[in-house]
C-alpha cells in the first residue's frame, strides 16, 4: 500500500535517513522496523515452512531475512516511480519514507493537471508490475535451490497481490489516484473529484474494518485485527486527502504574508528562563517566541518554546539564559513572506515547533504558525475550522 502526500496532515515522517538517491531523500519511519520485524515472524515460522518443507529454522529465518529486505527494495523502487514522474511533471518532492502499511511519497506542491496526475499515480504500480512479473519468471525460468525459489515465488506474489489491493480505486490508494484524475479530467474540479474518490475510500476503510470485526468474531484474531487496522488507516487517509482538497482552494492565491503575525511577542536571548516562564509566558501563554537580539539592532537569533525551557530542571532556570536552550536561527523554520501559504502550511506541519519565522533580506517580518493559518481561515470563511481540523 502506498500513498503521495499532497495535503498538509498527509504521510509519515522519517524516523531513520538513510540517504539520497536521485536526488531524493529516503527515510523510513520507526513503524516500518515494527512491519519488518512482524513479517520477518510470519515467514519464518509460517509462510516458508509450509510451502518449502523441510528446509530447517535457519534456512527459514534467512530466507525471511531476504524476503524482507527485497521487498523493502521493492518498495523503495514503486516509490520512486512515483517520485521521479513527478519531478518529470514539474512536481518538487520532499522525499520518500518507508512505514507500517508501505511507503509515501511526498509530493511538495500541486498535481499541475488531471494527466499529470494520472501518469504519476500510474509509474509506481508499473514498476510494481515489472518487478511481480520479474520475480516469478526466475522462479519459473531457472532451476534454482528450493530456499531462493521460495523466497521468489513469496517476492513475486506478493508484489502482484499488493499491486490489486493497490488499484483498487479509492483514495489514498494508487487505483483511486487514477479515478481521481479521470474524475477531474471529466469534471475539471479537483475538489469534486477528490470527494468523490476519498468517499470511496471512507466506504472501503469501514468495509475493511467491519471484515476485520467479523474475523476477529469467527476466531481468526490476528488477521481480523489487521484487516481493521489498514481499514482504519484508509478511513483516516481518505478523511485527510478530502480536507487537503479544502483547505487547498481555500489557500489559494495566498502568501505567507496574509497569514502571519506581523508583531509577535519576542524575547531577548540573555534572557533567564525563570524569566521568560513566569514573565513572557505565563502572561501570553504563546508556545513559541522569535529571540530577538536589541542589543546591535533588531537581528534574529532564533525561536523558544516554552517546552524547551522546562525540560530544564527548575533549579536551573536563575542561571540558564534563552540563548542556551532556543533553535538557533540556522536550525530554526525560516519563511519567505511571498511564499505560496499552503506550500508554508505543509512545510508547518513537518516541522517540530509547528511555527516558523518570516524573514524577507534577512530582515525579521513576524511569525506564522498552523494556527494562525486556520485562524485566518475561520475568517475567511466563518467556519471553526481550528476545532475541526485540530
Amino acid at each position: 500500500m502506498d500513498g503521495q502526500r499532497t495535503g498538509w496532515k498527509m504521510g509519515m515522517e522519517s524516523s531513520i535517513r538513510l540517504g539520497r538517491i536521485a536526488g531524493i531523500e529516503l527515510g523510513v519511519n520507526w513503524s516500518w522496523l515494527v512491519a519488518a520485524a512482524l513479517f520477518t515472524w510470519i515467514l519464518a515460522g509460517g509462510v516458508f515452512p509450509a510451502s518449502n518443507p523441510n528446509l530447517g529454522t535457519g534456512t527459514y529465518l534467512a530466507m525471511a531475512v531476504v524476503a524482507v529486505l527485497v521487498f523493502f527494495a521493492s518498495l523503495v523502487a514503486h516509490e520512486y516511480g512515483h517520485a521521479l514522474q513527478a519531478r518529470r511533471e514539474g512536481v518538487a518532492i520532499d522525499g520518500i519514507t518507508l512505514w507500517i502499511f508501505g511507503g509515501v511519497a511526498k509530493l511538495a506542491g500541486p498535481f499541475p493537471s488531471p494527466e499529470a496526475e494520472l501518469r504519476i499515480a500510474l509509474a509506481g504500480p508499473a514498476v510494481s508490475l515489472v518487478l511481480g512479473v520479474l520475480f516469478l519468471g526466475l522462479a519459473v525460468l531457472l532451476p534454482l535451490p528450493a530456499a531462493a525459489d521460495g523466497v521468489l515465488h513469496w517476492l513475486g506474489n506478493t508484489n502482484l497481490v499488493l499491486l490489486a489491493f493497490n488499484m483498487l480505486p479509492a483514495l489514498p490508494l494508487d487505483g483511486g489516484r487514477v479515478l481521481r484524475s479521470l474524475l477531474w479530467r471529466k469534471r475539471g474540479d479537483f475538489r469534486s473529484a477528490t470527494r468523490t474518490a476519498a468517499l470511496l475510500g471512507r466506504g472501503f476503510g469501514q468495509g475493511l474494518i467491519v471484515l476485520g470485526v467479523l474475523a476477529v468474531i469467527a476466531g481468526g484474531a490476528a488477521g481480523g485485527i489487521w484487516l481493521a487496522f489498514i481499514g482504519w488507516f484508509l478511513l483516516g487517509a481518505a478523511e485527510a486527502e478530502a480536507q487537503a482538497a479544502e483547505l487547498g482552494l481555500a489557500l489559494r492565491g495566498m502568501r505567507v504574508a496574509d497569514a502571519m503575525v506581523r508583531d509577535p511577542v519576542v524575547v531577548t536571548p540573555d534572557l533567564s528562563l525563570d524569566e521568560f516562564l513566569d514573565r513572557v509566558f505565563f502572561d501570553h501563554r504563546h508556545t513559541a517566541y522569535p529571540v530577538i537580539d536589541t542589543g546591535d539592532g533588531r537581528v534574529v537569533r532564533g525561536i523558544v518554546s516554552f517546552r524547551d525551557a522546562l525540560r530544564v530542571p527548575r533549579e536551573q532556570w536563575p542561571r540558564k539564559r534563552v540563548a542556551e536552550v532556543m533553535v538557533p536561527l540556522e536550525q530554526a523554520q525560516v519563511l519567505d513572506p511571498s511564499l505560496p501559504l499552503e506550500e508554508a502550511l505543509r512545510t508547518l506541519a513537518a516541522s517540530p515547533l509547528r511555527r516558523g519565522l518570516v524573514m524577507s533580506n534577512s530582515r525579521f517580518e513576524g511569525l506564522l504558525s498552523i494556527t494562525d493559518v486556520l485562524r485566518l481561515l475561520e475568517l475567511l470563511e466563518g467556519a471553526p475550522l481550528a476545532r475541526r481540523h485540530s
